[in-house]
């Protein structure tokens, strides 16, 4: 019997070995951190060996083949050992593509890959489709395809995830933009960060799509080096260079495979960043074969994402706005360009080599003030503070930030967490900062 061993058991370790098992594999789970009880259940109901709290070697190297987390990184001592002595390291994805035939849309980018992803769902849900949501979001893949079945599957896929996926196709391949982001993980060279996220497109044929937005420099660029065999649906924000979807005259326009027009006022998201997420969402939809008058429905009355430019409570006048999913610049870029106020903006936690010049003319234009929110906040005053706004220094949590936040703010303007950061300084993760604001929010 071949064994599998899955390092890390958060959602995508546990699902990964549940499916390991129900195929017949010799299974064991270990994980360096503390596991949590949801999982040792999952992993006892199996009957799956584990272990928490370090790795056991020679459990693990006598393997025919590991699945790893996303999150450990692929030089992390025990993958290198793995791969010194030729033992496959893939990813849940990967492994869980194996086992279902099911059409799988796949979604990443640097930013608006969550909100795709959700808006992808909730078209093919509302449609009536049989489909299942998986990846950074959802339930497991691996989990789903073990013990459930779906025709389809809407997937978030982080350059994490991408950079162990070796076989594994996307039906439909969707990326939206890249940006400077994990830079840490990747030797500090964007190149490395493209390569990963261009991986959506390996192993697709003249049969699948790749759904890409159309003015992004560096895909455009990056176009003619990947040998796409898809076929392309560039998108923008207008009628330019190709665009196969688009906003002309107040009306959304999807040109091919099947015509498709909505007016742009009717789309449930607003702002430039989610006319794009809209754009990809529709196209999707479409070369899926959702009906013209469901992809209309599900456009108007999707809900929005939590931590996603959540609008959260007005205080005495003040506006509290949860962008905590924003977790690189880019991404804090379009929150600001979407502030209709004056905006006091709370933004700092685990630097992943970022580059603030890209916010630099927008916190001059919009920021009233500044709440830095981490453990090592000198990046932020290296480079924010030469610009004169008022400015408070929070490393104790996020209630202080938050009191901080409130002090700063006049009536009428809006405080904005979008930190730019990882959350792991101060967090758990980005949903538990972005709760954490919420709670300190309604508390005020």
């Amino acid at each position: 019997m071949n064994r599998i061993v899955v390092l890390g058991a958060g959602e995508s370790g546990a699902g990964a070995a549940v499916l390991a098992k129900v195929k017949g594999f010799d299974t064991f789970v270990s994980d360096m951190g503390a596991i949590k009880d949801k999982y040792k259940e999952l992993l006892n109901k199996y009957d799956i060996p584990w272990e928490e709290g370090g790795h056991t070697e020679e459990k693990i190297l006598n393997a025919n083949e590991v699945i790893k987390s996303p999150g450990i990184s692929n030089d992390a001592p025990m993958i290198l050992k793995l791969k010194a002595q030729g033992t496959p390291v893939i990813s849940e994805i990967e492994f869980a593509g194996r086992y279902t035939n099911a059409k799988m849309i796949c979604i990443t980018g640097s930013n608006g890959k969550t909100t795709t992803t959700s808006l992808i769902y909730h078209i093919f849900k509302s449609a009536g489709m049989n489909v299942g949501l998986a990846g950074n979001i959802g339930n497991s893949l691996a989990l789903q395809v073990a013990t459930e079945q779906h025709d389809y599957y809407v997937i978030e896929l982080s350059s994490f995830q991408l950079d162990n996926m070796y076989k594994f196709r996307a039906n439909i391949a969707v990326l939206m933009n890249i940006t400077p982001d994990h830079l840490d993980r990747y030797d500090h060279c964007m190149q490395n960060y493209v390569d990963a996220k261009f991986r959506i497109t390996q192993n697709q044929t003249e049969e699948d799509a790749f759904v890409y937005w159309n003015d992004d420099p560096i895909i455009r660029r990056e176009l003619d080096k990947h040998g796409l065999r898809a076929q392309l649906y560039p998108f923008s924000a207008v009628k330019k260079d190709g665009a196969i979807a688009y906003v002309e005259d107040g009306e959304v326009e999807i040109n091919t495979p099947i015509a498709f027009n909505m007016e742009q006022e009717k789309l449930a998201l607003h702002g430039t960043h989610n006319l794009y997420n809209s754009l990809a969402a529709g196209i999707s939809a479409n070369l899926a074969g959702v009906k013209n008058e469901d992809i209309r429905k599900a456009l108007s009355d999707f809900q929005g994402v939590p931590h996603r430019l959540e609008k959260v409570a007005t205080v005495r006048g003040v506006h509290f706005i949860n962008d905590s999913k924003a977790t690189n610049v880019n991404s804090c870029w379009y929150a600001l360009q979407s502030m209709t106020t004056k905006t006091v903006l709370i933004l700092g936690g685990k630097d992943k080599g970022n580059d603030y010049k890209e916010i630099e003319s927008l916190v001059c234009e919009k920021c009233s003030a500044l709440v830095y929110l981490g453990l090592h906040n000198e990046k932020l005053h290296d480079f924010f503070d030469r610009l004169g706004l008022p400015v408070a220094d929070v490393q104790t949590g996020m209630k202080d930030a938050v009191d901080a936040a409130y002090r700063l703010a006049k009536k009428g303007e809006t405080v904005l967490l979008s930190p730019c950061c990882a959350s792991f300084d101060l967090f758990k993760s980005y949903e538990d900062r972005g709760d954490q604001f919420k709670s300190c929010v309604q508390s005020l």
